[in-house]
């Protein structure tokens, strides 16, 4: 399965927030959108930065409350790592899994287009071992 599979069946909306916004606002894009990171986008197309959960809990623990009137730019992850739709989910699992990334934008041609979790991820894998109990279960009462 490729990641486009999982992106046309959920859709390219992406939660961006601008490096300059502060993750007092960050945490509730959070909570209004009931999801667990954000990509940082000055203009919602290019890539600054990601920033999680997990981000604003290590940083709270590290630096204390004061960072939530601060930018999202002072606790973002600014290395980004990327897949585009043409790439395989599988190997997508394999890199979340080892590198305990939760969350993948998906960029292609250098836009975001989309934004992949590993609960997609596990989602798609269900549905393809469905799919392949079905047919066989089908092929053995032929």
């Amino acid at each position: 399965m490729l990641i486009g599979t999982i992106l046309r069946a959920k859709g390219g909306d992406v939660a961006t927030v601008t490096p300059e916004a502060t993750v007092h606002e960050l945490l509730a894009t959070l909570a209004e959108r009931n999801i667990g990171a954000v990509v940082v986008s000055t203009d919602g197309v290019t890539i600054e930065g990601i920033v999680s959960e997990r981000d604003v809990v290590r940083r709270l623990h590290d630096r204390g409350s004061a960072i939530l009137e601060g930018p999202v730019s002072a606790i973002m992850t600014t290395e980004v790592h990327t897949v585009g739709p043409g790439d395989n989910v599988e190997a997508l699992r394999g890199i979340m899994t080892t590198q305990r990334f939760r969350h993948m934008p998906v960029v292609e041609q250098g836009r975001l287009v989309g934004i992949v979790s590993i609960g997609d991820v596990v989602k798609s894998a269900i549905e393809e071992l469905e799919t392949e109990k079905a047919s066989l279960v089908d092929y053995l009462h032929r």
